[in-house]
């Protein structure tokens, strides 16, 4: 498998969640020798980099950045399912018996 390089930076690593994928890129030659960026899952437009001096740091904050996108996921399905809820409960007000 042929390396991936984005802005001389070799993707060592990548984690997806949902729709959105992070990835951590690796250049010695760089004085930021890591990079941790984020794109949409399939897409090849990185963004939003976070240039690290070591490894640890770039696992770290790859592991934060896709549990923040974990956390914005589960807020989205508790809203929906409050929606649903609150529309249920709205028809069967609606369509119970009339007094």
């Amino acid at each position: 498998m042929d390396q991936e390089i984005n802005a001389g930076y070799i993707i060592t690593d990548r984690l997806t969640v949902g729709n959105m994928e992070f990835v951590i890129g690796q250049n010695e030659n760089a004085p930021a020798k890591f990079v941790t960026w984020k794109c949409t899952k399939g897409e090849k437009d990185y963004h939003w980099g976070h240039y690290c001096k070591n490894r640890l740091t770039a696992l770290e904050d790859l592991c934060n950045r896709a549990l923040d996108e974990i956390h914005y996921l589960k807020s989205l399905q508790q809203e929906k399912a409050k929606v649903e809820n609150y529309e249920q409960q709205a028809k069967k007000k609606k369509h119970g018996p009339e007094r």
